[in-house]
């Protein structure tokens, strides 16, 4: 009994795992490139985030800037622009309640007017 061809395998089975070693090798380097190519080029930068605004709307369609978020300004129907937190405007019913930030624009609401 050989020792060796018992521990090692005999030479047909050999050349099985060097192969493999060296795509799994290949592959690990080309992922990592990837990656680091994408940190480098700043590829993920350019996703634009939606512009989010707090804002209070009474039954009396006043609409009331609360809070900021990333939101510029807050555009109430075409008429009413609100520049800052504290600011309010009434608005009629149905008109759409728009977070501004740079060209992304969000609808965070709609003015509801009861009588």
């Amino acid at each position: 009994m050989d020792l060796k061809q018992t521990v090692f395998g005999n030479e047909d089975e050999r050349g099985v795992s060097p192969v493999i070693g060296v795509i799994l090798m290949v592959a690990i380097t080309v992922i990592l490139a990837a990656v680091i190519a994408m940190f480098v080029l700043d590829l993920g930068g350019s996703v634009s985030e939606e512009a989010n605004a707090g804002v209070d709307i009474e039954d009396d369609g006043t609409v009331s800037w609360v809070s900021e978020g990333n939101a510029d300004t807050v555009e109430v129907g075409s008429d009413c622009t609100l520049e800052s937190v504290g600011e309010s405007c009434t608005g009629s019913d149905g008109e759409s309640v728009v977070a501004v930030s740079g060209d992304t624009e969000t609808q965070i609401g709609t003015v509801e007017v009861t009588s």
